[in-house]
């Protein structure tokens, strides 16, 4: 078992590695895209409640390899739509061949499009639906650009260097400018002063706007989308056009900065901590108690309880710093992503480890099982990274849908993985019961290892499938139904899994290396020519039995 301490060493230093590469935002986002040649880009999707607000300010936009004097309409330009959870894809998510910018949207369709016009310059801003947020011109609503960066974007490098206190303090100063925000939006509404245009400044090459809006209603609440849209479809055009972008998100609920359907999760991931760290010494004492039948894989299922319920206290608070701040304290996030890494770590290599039946079946591990490990083990280091990735970049970067396809895919693979020894046991239980003379013990094994195959494919049907739809089919605010019943899930298979493994006398796994030689049928024990026709009897038989039975075969 040296591998997993390889595991653990080349884990931490690629851990910080990354940490040092990444940049955590939390909720106030901070893009940065480089000659980036998609065209559509997907910035931020959140789930706001009435009277939450988002502000988005383009720093910078440089366009590139493309003279706009040449081309007639708006090819280039945001768009902002509403839905009420994932599972319907949105106007803008359907795969056309029109331009969303070109052409109106249907009027039932609750969208707000952004056209720039590099030559007045402004934004033109298209409502369609009902129950659209009204959008304003920041820089008109009296927010001055320089205080209203400050507060949400350099805060994050401020509570570095301060730490927690000036981080409450810089947090307290972001809500009184939301607040300041909404009360200007407020105001322009009350005059009914609806906003057509945005300005569109321009700086030598490169173009900036501010805007912002407010959900006023019940009826506008949902998840809203946030798109980049290059419409041009000239080959020659696109070719060599690319486009930098500087772009702050905002976002902003009555209390938190948590989407609609993560403002939940810190109460949640601590509860659930609670209930792991109940299951681990609930298993402690069992094990204390019955401390002759333990092997060491028993306490290795007590640490991976442990380090499961540290990993939901470290993530719930994790997220308790992202929802009165904005964005994680740098120092709890690293804990939280070691933990994490720990524990995905114990959890399949126990669940290979008891699939294998090692300790239960077998006291040493066969090449082929050696082999799961050799795959498991490297397979759960880039699923590690691929979530730390996610975790810490932007949805906009080209990096994020390719690191969320390599960790499902990986995830897929890792759970796929850890079913062959569950497998390979059976088939040795199977050939077991019918060449030796232990059939009954054999066969109830085998009958519990099905069970327990079973369980397997049930927890990786229920959190990779089931736990996703229920995601996707749910309305916006109760997203965090995902977490809740991924979290409950494992609980009940740790529980299970424990419960079938638990060290006690009648156990049927842990009987391999007791009563070898009680066996209830008759065995030929001939060893050599002389001894040809002895039998072995049950050791209730006479001793005169034997002594003639002897005198017989001298």
């Amino acid at each position: 078992m040296a591998a997993p301490g390889r595991f653990v060493g080349r884990s931490w230093a690629l851990l910080q590695w990354l940490l040092w590469l990444t940049s955590v935002r939390g909720r106030i986002h901070h893009l940065i895209l480089k000659d980036d040649v998609r065209q559509k880009v997907r910035l931020n999707t959140f789930g706001f409640f009435k009277g939450g607000n988002m502000s988005v300010e383009m720093t910078s936009f440089t366009p590139t390899g493309l003279d706009f004097k040449h081309f007639e309409g708006a090819a280039l330009g945001l768009s902002l739509d509403r839905t009420k959870n994932d599972g319907f894809s949105s106007y803008l998510e359907d795969e056309v061949d029109f331009c969303f910018l070109k052409k109106t949207p249907p009027t039932e369709t609750p969208v707000t499009l952004f056209r720039f016009d590099f030559q007045t310059p402004h934004i033109t801003v298209q409502t369609s639906g009902s129950n659209q947020p009204h959008v304003s011109d920041v820089g008109s609503a009296g927010i001055p650009p320089s205080e209203d960066k400050a507060s949400k974007v350099n805060t994050h490098s401020e509570s570095n260097q301060a730490g927690k206190a000036k981080g409450n303090e810089t947090s307290a100063k972001s809500v009184e400018v939301q607040k300041e925000k909404s009360k200007s939006l407020d105001n322009a509404l009350e005059l009914k002063a609806v906003t057509e245009t945005i300005s569109l400044r321009k700086n030598n090459t490169s173009y900036s706007f501010r805007f912002a809006f407010t959900i006023n209603t019940e009826e506008e609440q949902g998840l809203y989308s946030l798109y980049f849209h290059n419409c041009y479809s000239d080959k020659a055009i696109l070719q060599s056009f690319k486009f930098d972008m500087d772009i702050t998100i905002v976002e902003y609920n009555p209390g938190s900065y948590l989407s609609a359907g993560e403002i939940p999760l810190p109460k949640l991931y601590i509860s659930m901590a609670f209930f792991f760290f109940v299951a681990g010494v609930v298993w402690v004492y069992i094990l204390r108690k019955r401390s002759n039948d333990v092997f060491k894989i028993h306490w290795l299922m007590g640490a991976l309880a442990f380090t499961k319920s540290l990993s939901l206290v470290f993530h719930a608070i994790d997220y308790h710093f992202i929802s009165t701040q904005g964005y994680p304290i740098e120092g709890w996030a690293v804990v939280y992503y070691i933990t994490h890494l720990l524990k995905g770590a114990l959890l399949f290599i126990t669940i290979a480890l008891i699939g294998t039946g090692w300790a239960f079946v077998k006291h040493i591990l066969s090449d082929k099982d050696k082999k799961i490990f050799m795959i498991v083990i490297p397979l759960q280091v880039l699923a590690n990274v691929a979530y730390i990735i996610i975790e810490s970049t932007e949805e906009g970067t080209t990096e994020y849908g390719l690191w969320k396809e390599i960790l499902f895919l990986v995830d897929l693979l890792c759970c796929g993985a850890i079913l062959f020894p569950v497998v390979w046991s059976i088939r040795h239980l199977q050939e077991a019961s019918a060449t030796d003379g232990k059939a009954a013990i054999n066969l109830a094994k085998l009958k519990l290892f099905r069970h327990y195959y079973v369980m397997i494919v049930c927890y990786i049907y229920f959190t990779r499938i089931i736990a996703i739809l229920i995601k996707i089919i749910v309305p916006f605010q109760w997203k965090w139904l995902y977490q809740f019943l991924d979290e409950l899930a494992t609980l009940v298979f740790f529980c299970l899994t424990g419960y079938k493994f638990r060290p006690a006398s009648d156990n049927p796994y842990l009987q391999l290396s007791q009563n070898e030689e009680d066996v209830e049928m008759d065995e030929v024990v001939t060893t050599s020519g002389m001894m040809e026709g002895v039998k072995k009897v049950n050791q209730s038989s006479n001793g005169a039995t034997e002594q003639r039975e002897l005198d017989r075969v001298a």
